[in-house]
């Protein structure tokens, strides 16, 4: 999936006329970063990949392969089966130790679900970089524990536990155990945007993501 993953990034770069270093200073990750992630020689960790998609205007869903990278925006559609079989779901295998499995979804192109895993010591970035973008962080956790730095709070999640914030705010996951960590994840509000969108300034990992605020406030015009 990591081929797959590259090739769909490449393609929507390519497709908004960007270049690769251009692209890789408005994520504020190196261009050979971006080249090995687009190529399928490295995983991006978790924060990286919401880097890259939201720069490009992708959502998860775009990069998970459920529906192809474009340039315009997409009406609303149902999936054409109700049940969408385990082996079938797309998924990301990320660096440190997570990956994401999709989950069925269909009717609002707003929204983004994942079955989040969490190996043992995995963290949403390698260097507890703190994420933030647009929508509403819906997660449950099914096994393991997990812990959650929200802003300057710490909490341990445990199964059972489950949690709901403006994404944002700046969080990041980290599995402190020996055993793997698994959460349901929904994501309501995500958008992606248009070639007609102007570049916006970027100066670091962590305000990238938040070009996806205005990008709503436009969608939602």
């Amino acid at each position: 999936m990591t081929g797959e993953l590259g090739e769909r990034i490449r393609a929507a770069r390519t497709a908004r006329g960007l270049s690769l270093r251009a692209t890789a200073a408005e994520a504020a990750i190196s261009p050979s970063l971006l080249s090995q992630v687009e190529t399928g020689k490295v995983q991006p960790s978790v924060s990286t990949l919401y880097a890259i998609v939201s720069c490009l205007g992708l959502s998860v869903d775009d990069v998970l392969g459920h529906h192809p990278p474009v340039a315009v925006p997409v009406k609303p559609r149902m999936r054409p089966d109700p049940v969408q079989p385990f082996a079938d779901a797309p998924e990301i295998v990320m660096q440190n130790g997570v990956t994401w499995r999709s989950l069925a979804v269909g009717g609002d192109e707003g929204m983004d679900a994942v079955l989040a895993t969490y190996q043992p010591g995995a963290a949403s970035s390698i260097d507890e970089t703190h994420m933030r973008h647009v929508g509403i962080e819906h997660g449950y956790i099914v096994r393991g524990e997990l812990t959650l730095k929200l802003e300057f709070d710490t909490f341990v999640l445990r199964p059972g536990d489950s949690l709901c914030f403006d994404a944002q705010r700046p969080h990041y996951y980290f599995n402190h155990t020996d055993e793997v960590a698994e959460g349901v994840w929904y994501i309501i509000g995500a958008t992606r945007r248009t070639d007609a969108d102007a570049p916006v300034d970027i100066r670091n990992a962590v305000d990238v993501l938040d070009v996806m605020g205005r990008l709503h406030g436009r969608s939602a015009g």
